[in-house]
């Protein structure tokens, strides 16, 4: 199971790759553009704040204390491979600001952000030139894949194991959809994001389930 895994994971960094280089040379612009103000336009103004706050949870700060917390229990277990697992989150971390810092792709203009953020974390107040991929859909899939993992191998009853991973897949979604909607991203940003996270979380799985090899 463990080289089925990582086959996921070479499978999603390589789309990553592939589409990294596809929004390099701008196919998506006006998908990106059409679809944040199809958004914009057919959600109400008033979900901004529950939007803006929601979008808290997807920040570093929030998503990497979880993951160090998660590190940290595997460590007094004694399970060392599990909490180089979940401190995978930094590398891929680290592979979103490159892509911020290398790849040419603007963020959404000032007119189209709405977000609320009455906050002091020090995150919003770091910007980088562009926005590819994004931050806060990295980090997510990154978790998400390793708890849906964790579902899927350990829980036995497909009922809940079905409603445990959909749950998972429906937060994952949101957090996206709050990152177009409110102008902080392009939905390039998210889907390059998702791919990122994916690959990183499935990698992370290797390192922290007890699965047998096949």
């Amino acid at each position: 199971m463990k080289i089925k895994l990582l086959l996921l994971s070479a499978t999603f960094l390589i789309a990553f790759t592939y589409f990294s280089y596809a929004v390099a040379k701008e196919k998506w612009v006006k998908i990106d553009f059409d679809t944040t103000v199809k958004l914009q336009d057919h959600i109400q103004r008033r979900f901004d704040k529950y939007f803006s706050y929601f979008s808290l949870i997807g920040s570093v700060e929030v998503t990497v204390l979880f993951c160090v917390i998660m590190a940290l229990l595997s460590l007094i277990r004694f399970r060392w491979m599990a909490a180089l697992g979940w401190l995978l989150v930094l590398p891929a971390s680290l592979g979103e600001v490159f892509g911020k810092l290398v790849l040419f792709h603007p963020s959404p203009p000032n007119f189209m952000h709405r977000a609320v953020l009455p906050t002091n974390l020090p995150s919003f107040y770091v910007h980088t030139d562009f926005s590819y991929p994004s931050g806060h859909q990295t980090r997510t899939l990154f978790i998400v894949t390793i708890l849906a993992c964790l579902l899927f191998f350990k829980i036995k009853d497909p009922f809940l194991r079905l409603i445990g991973i959909g749950s998972l897949g429906g937060f994952a979604f949101l957090m996206g959809l709050t990152r177009v909607y409110l102008g902080e991203h392009w939905t390039t940003d998210v889907v390059g994001g998702s791919l990122l996270g994916l690959s990183a979380g499935f990698f992370a799985s290797i390192l922290i389930l007890r699965v047998k090899r096949v």
